[in-house]
């Protein structure tokens, strides 16, 4: 009797284990979505998040909304279906994520918010952004440094994504509401090369006496560059960005764009990865992470580097 008592006892124990072993070897299960993998910042945002979830032997799952709202929303379904633990979520559109910011509530499943803060902001954990505004400041401060007479100025924005309304808002704010700076153009450059490049074309035609062009990252800057080089206009035209992508950093150094106000999308990876963990331990996390940032330029493009981001 005692023997088979004995034989029970050690079976439960071994089964005991055996879950457990199974459990710790499963690991936790992130979801990765941004509003398009097709930008070498948010591909950088979630190398530094992969390396790290992998080192600890979790999952990290990825997929490319290619910056279509439905289908992020879709996206985001899948993923609560596959059983992820938290979702890192860059939205494609602030109000138009909300379906997928009531899925996840009613899943149970908590969200760090980087790169671009959602509308409804009581529906995520935290909110990790740089300090969009500040990137836009920065860049406005060097336009008035550069053109005190004053300057036209035709701004590439995604009026869509919080992050560049924040980064206008910064820019606008360093001009001061002055007269002398006119905004003649405004319109959507969508955050891509290829996109930004015929919608700049058609603003250079419009204004063929324009100063600056401001883009709200540095994709849609290099696009503004790529029509500016076509229409003979490098001389005239300056040109900001705002990522520090190191493409930018090169067209900086080669003498293209003039300025980028600089994120630091490593360190924005690094961050809501270890506040994800604190979150998942059942910790207490500040509602709203800002990480700097800061311009480079000509005279500092050196110390920073152009082969990678900072």
């Amino acid at each position: 009797m005692k023997r088979n008592r004995i034989m029970i006892l050690a079976a439960v124990l071994v089964f005991v284990l055996a879950m457990s072993a199974t459990t710790f070897a499963a690991g936790y299960k992130f979801g990765f979505t941004a509003m398009t993998m097709n930008n070498p910042f948010f591909v950088t945002i979630e190398q530094a998040i992969r390396a790290e979830v992998e080192a600890n032997g979790d999952t990290l799952i990825t997929l490319d909304t290619r910056q279509d709202m439905a289908t992020q929303i879709q996206q985001i379904e899948d993923m609560i279906n596959q059983g992820i633990d938290l979702l890192f979520l860059c939205p494609v559109d602030s109000f138009g994520i909300q379906p997928a910011l009531d899925m996840l509530k009613a899943a149970g499943i908590p969200v760090v918010n980087f790169d671009t803060d959602v509308a409804d902001r009581d529906m995520v954990n935290t909110i990790l952004v740089s300090n969009n505004v500040n990137a836009g400041y920065v860049v406005g401060q060097d336009l008035v440094e550069r053109f005190p007479n004053g300057a036209k100025i035709a701004i590439l924005d995604a009026p869509y994504a919080e992050a560049c309304v924040q980064r206008v808002q910064g820019f606008m704010e360093a001009l001061g509401g002055d007269d002398k700076y006119q905004i003649v153009a405004q319109q959507n450059g969508k955050g891509d090369i290829g996109e930004s490049l015929p919608i700049a074309e058609a603003i250079l035609q419009a204004n063929p006496d324009l100063d600056v062009f401001f883009a709200i990252n540095d994709p849609s800057a290099l696009g503004a560059l790529s029509a500016v080089k076509s229409a003979g206009l490098l001389n005239q035209v300056t040109i900001y960005g705002v990522d520090g992508a190191p493409d930018a950093k090169a067209s900086i150094k080669e003498g293209g764009l003039t300025a980028t106000g600089a994120q630091s999308p490593i360190n924005i990876g690094l961050q809501s990865l270890e506040v994800a963990y604190r979150i998942l331990a059942g910790e207490e996390v500040e509602k709203e992470i800002k990480v700097p940032t800061f311009l480079i330029d000509a005279s500092n493009v050196d110390e920073y580097g152009t082969e990678g981001w900072q």
